[in-house]
């Protein structure tokens, strides 16, 4: 048994104008055609496909068979995919790029990435993203290496010569344990007693900061690479650390954690900066989303 042939794109088109429109007539003022060359577009690919399309007997408007609301749905998803693979070459024509490859800072607040992300997708529909989570100097060695064209990173102290960076903001890190850990029964901490406790670090997958500590002041350590463990293990008691602010925000409103008046280390300011590799400076759409985080902390 023969198969169904391959509609052209043309033949698709007059379809879905159709159904669009409600009729032959209008669909053909719309294309710009006669009625009865759309009423032999419309037969030839019924004929390709082999399925009536439009019930033109029990009513003076074509009304879509059950076969037809079948295509329909498919036709839909062909048209658009030809929009967006035109859309995209349109992009690429005018310089903008495929893919975009991001790497952000695990101490990012969530809102912050969300909100860009978001803005993104509205502003760069065909532009693909591809997004990398660190922490600490992880994000610049992406960059660096040329995994992501652009990264929001942490403070590095350290320079790096291929390297570009803008200050967009930062986040305020805050000491917090659980109210029954014996940091926070005392209102004030004496001097060196929050080293006789574990605190819970982030841990640097990178060659480029390894060692360098931020906000480290404890002789016991357990070091994870993944903030929500960290959070989780502060929620159950097990130890202290350090937290962006907006993340434990309302766990210290309800009182599931406390935040920890340390002497040697109250908290302090994370900043942030966009980063890129001077030889490859961004195109259109990762400079657009540089710009959005830097006017976040406007």
């Amino acid at each position: 048994m023969q198969g169904p042939g391959t509609p052209s794109l043309d033949q698709l088109k007059t379809f879905l104008t159709v159904v669009e429109t409600g009729s032959f007539a209008a669909a053909g003022r719309k294309l710009g055609r006669a009625t009865s060359a759309i009423s032999y577009a419309i037969a030839n690919l019924e004929s390709q496909l082999g399925v009536a399309l439009f019930d033109r007997e029990s009513t003076r408007k074509p009304v879509l068979t059950e076969a037809g609301n079948a295509v329909l749905s498919e036709a839909c998803a062909v048209n658009s995919g030809i929009d967006h693979l035109l859309a995209k070459v349109r992009g690429l024509l005018s310089g903008l790029e495929a893919e975009v490859a991001l790497a952000v800072d695990i101490m990012l607040p969530t809102e912050r990435l969300v909100d860009a992300m978001r803005a993104f997708e509205a502003e760069f529909p065909t532009v693909s993203l591809r997004l990398h989570v660190e922490a600490l100097g992880a994000v610049t060695q992406l960059v660096r290496d040329g995994v992501a064209t652009i990264g929001i990173s942490g403070p590095l102290d350290v320079r790096i010569a291929e390297i570009e960076t803008s200050q967009i903001g930062g986040v305020e890190l805050v000491p917090v344990a659980a109210p029954s850990h014996p940091l926070a029964q005392n209102r004030i901490n004496v001097p060196g007693a929050a080293r006789e406790h574990v605190q819970l670090v982030l841990s640097d997958r990178s060659s480029l900061t390894e060692g360098r500590d931020f906000g480290v002041i404890a002789t016991r350590s357990w070091r994870m690479a993944d903030l929500s463990t960290k959070h989780a293990l502060l929620l159950a008691g097990i130890g202290w650390g350090n937290m962006p602010e907006p993340m434990v925000r309302e766990d210290l409103a309800a009182g599931r954690l406390t935040r920890l008046d340390i002497p040697e280390w109250r908290g302090g300011a994370y900043v942030f900066q966009a980063i890129h590799r001077t030889d490859t400076p961004p195109g259109p759409a990762a400079a657009w989303l540089i710009k959005r985080f830097s006017g976040q902390s406007a």
